[in-house]
């Protein structure tokens, strides 16, 4: 049975983990593949895919943006082939030259397949057994599949499979109302399919400020058809694809007929298909590895990161939690924490979404004082020209001290305007310091950030007038 210094499992933060300060350190590396490729969600099923897929989806609805302002563009036509091979042939290259440097790293040994654990310090693997004195588990997640009457029956496809279809379908119907259904039917939409949501809640993004939210459903519900309050009841074999049989709150039956069906019901963590009782590893309620603000988990020299441990299933996330068990392997006698404070996170649908800190629902719920603005981008001089009507950037700040609490934003550019959101809620710079505390470029679309800080009703300051053009 081999013996390792340090034995991680998984290759997505985890493989990052390994760099040239541990090769000292004989380590294992066990990997059992996202979708048959070496690498983790972020790289194969999700962050940089689905983007390469969302910039030729946002050039193919451009067409409608330009109609408003007098350009004359055609309804986008997808050549499916060409933007999957593009995309693919970048990636699953990256996929293969990671896997061959690691093969090459003479003090890593790269096992495929998956592990479960077998005993203390113990993995059980690719037909036989291995040993550590430190583990880092960083198994990732999966989708949550369905569990409705003809599931098994029937092609269903999750984000792990949708974009790698081998022909563009005509009809998609994307059941769930989360990131992964906003991004995918903005996407299949802008190529042309005919794609219906079909959502058990009243609203599409539901856990994103509720301005924010009531606004996307508004928005997606006149580009295509959105069903909202509908549980899903069971999926049967139709000609030419899927039924989807949906019921609502009064008994009554739908469906829904298409080629293709996503299921976009959510991802969950991996830690439960590793035996991790049997080396002392605790799990929360909701089946997440537990960790403390070191990374550690209930068994000693154990450490785990990323979404088989992180309830925000972000890749920066699992990247900062990979720098902090980096440091803590490397630095036992002086280990760093975690910071998880002002964690944003981007929905790359159309409009773009953008968040970071509390909900204004949320800071209601906890009974906490504060005050909000929101500023309307065709309120400023960059989204007056673009004549958007739809985007807005929402503050939640503390009214006695003007730290920022919340940022919130949808429309053109968001995930990159909420940066200096971002880096404020990080310092502690207050919102009139940040508004008046630098110059903001004019007439950058940027000014429906620093208007909105100006907005805020802070006590002891008195609302500044915007300045006026020239």
């Amino acid at each position: 049975m081999p013996h390792f210094d340090l034995c991680v499992i998984g290759s997505g933060s985890g493989n990052s983990l390994l760099d040239e300060r541990f090769n000292k350190y004989k380590v294992a590396l066990v990997d059992k593949g996202v979708e048959g490729h070496f690498g983790g969600t972020c790289l194969n099923v999700g962050c940089i895919p689905t983007k390469m897929f969302v910039r030729p989806a946002d050039l193919a609805y451009a067409y409608d943006e330009a109609t408003r302002l007098g350009v004359r563009l055609e309804p986008g036509q997808a050549d499916w082939d060409q933007i999957r091979d593009r995309i693919f042939g970048r990636i699953d290259a990256i996929s293969s030259s990671g896997r061959d440097w690691r093969i090459q790293n003479e003090n890593i040994t790269l096992i495929e397949g998956e592990g479960r654990f077998v005993g203390d310090h113990t993995l059980g693997v690719a037909g036989g057994k291995l040993t550590a004195d430190r583990f880092v588990i960083a198994a990732g997640s999966r989708p949550h599949l369905l569990q409705v009457p003809g599931a098994d029956e029937v092609t269903v496809h999750t984000s792990d499979t949708i974009m790698r279809l081998a022909k563009l379908p005509r009809s998609m119907v994307i059941i769930g109302g989360g990131f992964i259904a906003a991004e995918f039917a903005h996407i299949f939409s802008s190529f042309g399919v005919k794609v219906t949501v079909v959502n058990r809640s009243a609203a599409l993004l539901r856990y994103e400020d509720w301005q924010v939210s009531q606004r996307f459903t508004e928005l997606l519900s006149k580009r295509i058809p959105v069903r909202l309050n509908q549980q899903l009841l069971r999926l049967e074999p139709d000609e030419g694809g899927v039924l989807v049989v949906t019921t609502d709150a009064e008994g009554i039956e739908y469906e829904y007929g298409a080629e293709v069906v996503l299921n976009a019901t959510g991802r969950i963590p991996n830690g439960d298909l590793l035996n991790l009782s049997a080396t002392g590893v605790a799990m929360n309620a909701f089946g997440y590895v537990e960790v403390d603000d070191q990374q550690r988990t209930t068994a000693e020299g154990i450490y785990a990161l990323g979404d088989v441990s992180s309830p925000w299933q972000l890749k920066h996330v699992a990247n900062h939690e990979m720098r902090v068990v980096q440091h803590n392997l490397l630095h036992p006698d002086d280990p760093i924490s975690t910071n998880h404070d002002a964690i944003p996170h981007a929905v790359f649908t159309h409009p773009q979404i953008a968040s970071v800190g509390a909900t204004e629902q949320e800071l209601q719920a906890q009974g906490r004082d504060y005050v909000k603005s929101v500023q309307d981008y065709g309120a400023v001089a960059y989204g007056w020209a673009m004549e958007d009507t739809e985007g807005f950037c929402k503050l939640l700040a503390c009214p006695h001290t003007g730290v920022l609490l919340g940022a919130h934003l949808i429309g053109e550019q968001a995930s990159t305007l909420i940066q200096p959101l971002i880096q404020a809620m990080s310092t502690g710079l207050r919102a009139r310091e940040m508004a008046r505390g630098q110059y903001w470029i004019h007439p950058a679309l940027t000014e429906v950030v620093e208007n909105a800080l100006l907005a805020l009703p802070l006590e002891g300051y008195e609302r500044e007038p915007d300045p006026v053009d020239e």
